[in-house]
């Protein structure tokens, strides 16, 4: 197959060379990420009832998500939950079977909604502290038609952008990781007071890094403030640590700065995330496709989350730049940094793109990156009928 591969060289230094750089991740408690998760699941639930009742994925795309909060009152020691949080999942599915059976829609979003809520959040309790509504509605015909025609290969459901970037920079990194690390079940069996909402901020100022932690507190778990102010050194000790391992760099690390004990103002929750108490979320507000949001990198507006994963661009094409850029930064070893830009244009089979842009920052002659490239992007682009594979079985970061 012929591609439109066009490999250049990266203008300027690469980030890690830069003098400054700012890097944010939102936690699985976060609204926004909430959001998320909540189409994305429903996608997965869509996708394996359709192929369990018919053998194939059939056409959706149920990447609108909104969260209203809730009001609560946490307090040291104890708190509840006032006004449940609502959850609104919006989209489009295949709603009657071939058979003419119909898709039981409304039980599973709740079903699986709840069944997620769940396993992530130690202190909220899906059956109450939450509403949980849809509204799913048929598919355009055009779209619903466009989906049917790629039975072999599936043609691409939008004219979009993927985009994705390798390596990470010991500040992604850092900032990645400390997300992770505080949502481990290591770390909340250790220290059940840390809540799931927790937000991380990273600025690198030459060969400084300040990192901003927003953390939930579980109320119920931290009896008076001075169990509260332990619980932040704990988090900061836990960051510290983290750092230690990646980066030599000069690390300050904050954690609930908005608190003000003079004023008794903590950032005590009662279920673990600030949905419950007038926080909103929506899907695509958050994370990016690597699960992080990076203002000097390349990225895309499109939210991966809830996107049918046989031909919708703007989840797989996110995918398939990041293998394309991680494979290559691991064969070419003089790549210092590379990105890929990937477009579709609608109707079209999803593995022959409208362009792809590779971009390198190498010392190399570029004629030596440029095969290899171009190789590693066919290579991609010939797995792509089946990349919804990769999604059904969650193995994919995807925000």
């Amino acid at each position: 197959m012929v591609l439109n591969v066009e490999v250049c060289k990266g203008l300027g230094v690469p980030t890690q060379k830069l003098d400054m750089e700012m890097v944010e991740r939102k936690g699985k408690g976060h609204p926004d990420v909430i959001c998320d998760r909540a189409a994305e699941e429903l996608s997965v639930a869509l996708s394996r009832y359709y192929l369990e009742k018919t053998g194939r994925i059939l056409h959706h795309n149920v990447d609108k998500c909104v969260l209203v909060g809730g009001q609560s009152n946490a307090m040291f020691g104890g708190g509840e939950v006032i006004e449940p949080i609502y959850l609104l999942l919006v989209g489009r599915a295949v709603l009657n079977l071939p058979n003419g059976e119909r898709v039981p829609i409304g039980k599973l979003v709740v079903k699986t909604t709840r069944d997620w809520l769940s396993d992530n959040f130690r202190f909220l309790d899906p059956t109450t502290d939450i509403i949980i509504d849809y509204r799913i509605k048929p598919g355009s015909v055009d779209l619903v038609e466009t989906f049917e025609l790629g039975v072999d290969v599936p043609r691409a459901n939008d004219t979009s952008f993927g985009v994705a970037f390798a390596p990470l920079t010991e500040t992604e990194k850092l900032v990645y990781m400390a997300e992770k690390t505080l949502n481990s079940p290591e770390v909340k069996k250790a220290h059940p007071e840390i809540g799931e909402d927790i937000k991380v901020m990273g600025v690198r100022r030459k060969d400084r890094i300040d990192v901003t932690v927003a953390c939930a507190i579980i109320s119920r778990v931290t009896p008076d403030p001075d169990h509260y102010m332990n619980v932040k050194e704990t988090i900061k000790d836990i960051v510290y640590k983290l750092a230690s391992d990646i980066t030599e760099k000069d690390v300050e690390v904050h954690v609930n700065t908005a608190d003000d004990p003079s004023h008794k103002v903590y950032y005590l929750t009662v279920t673990g995330t600030s949905a419950e108490h007038g926080d909103d979320g929506q899907v695509g507000r958050g994370n990016r496709a690597n699960g992080l949001i990076t203002p000097y990198r390349p990225m895309t507006l499109e939210a991966t989350a809830g996107k049918n994963p046989v031909s919708h661009v703007g989840k797989t094409y996110n995918i398939a730049a990041r293998k394309i850029v991680e494979k290559l930064v691991r064969e070419e070893e003089s790549v210092e940094q590379a990105s890929c830009y990937i477009v579709s244009r609608i109707g079209k089979p999803i593995n022959e793109p409208q362009a792809i842009n590779i971009e390198v920052y190498t010392d190399a002659p570029l004629n030596v990156i440029k095969t290899t490239a171009e190789n590693i992007a066919s290579e991609v682009m010939d797995e792509m009928p089946h990349i919804w594979k990769g999604f059904i079985e969650k193995q994919y970061e995807l925000f």
